[in-house]
């Protein structure tokens, strides 16, 4: 799946998430599997729980990290494509 910026996404129910030592663990319900996101993965996480545009991640994080676009962007898309494809995440096309 390829996630572009203007694409919005939010978490999928089912997961169990849970703040240890200031890294986040989390369990999908359904299949059983552990995930640990890490730091800035569960700040991801924490954003994301209510629907955001990928565009709006992104520069959210850009803000609190200071980190530049061009590393933040493909970063973020690829760390989303991989909650997507573990089915951790929804995600809802742009109208075109």
């Amino acid at each position: 799946m390829n996630i572009s910026l203007n694409e919005t996404v939010v978490q999928a129910a089912g997961n169990l998430a849970s703040n240890m030592n200031g890294e986040t663990v989390m369990m999908r319900i359904e299949s059983g599997k552990y995930y640990n996101l890490g730091e800035i993965g569960g700040r991801i996480w924490s954003l994301i729980e209510t629907p955001i545009t990928v565009e709006a991640l992104v520069a959210e994080l850009i803000q609190e990290y200071e980190v530049a676009a061009a590393e933040c962007e493909p970063q973020v898309i690829a760390f989303l494509e991989n909650l997507a494809k573990e089915q951790l995440i929804l995600v809802v096309q742009a109208a075109s």
